[in-house]
């Protein structure tokens, strides 16, 4: 994946877990609706928290393919989805 220039975003930061939860299900609904297959979600790094409840929830997803931190900045993830 390339980096999260001109790729839809979702920022994370000042969300908890169930309110982030609810934003990236949603984000996810919603860019698969756009036909976008490739999104970043921005959780931060921080204690770790949003990082974590992030990639379960990506590894459980059955409409993403692959998902990775971003190599330059470990408070990102790069998501493909699977597009019909």
């Amino acid at each position: 994946m390339k980096s999260m220039i001109n790729k839809p975003t979702l920022d994370m930061h000042g969300m908890d877990q169930e309110y982030g939860r609810l934003a990236v299900l949603e984000f996810i609904s919603d860019n698969i609706k756009m036909k976008n297959k490739e999104i970043v979600i921005v959780h931060g790094v921080g204690k770790g928290i949003l990082r974590k409840m992030v990639l379960d929830l990506l590894r459980k997803h059955k409409d993403v393919l692959e998902y990775h931190m971003d190599f330059y900045n470990p408070g990102s993830t790069n998501v493909k989805l699977k597009i019909d």
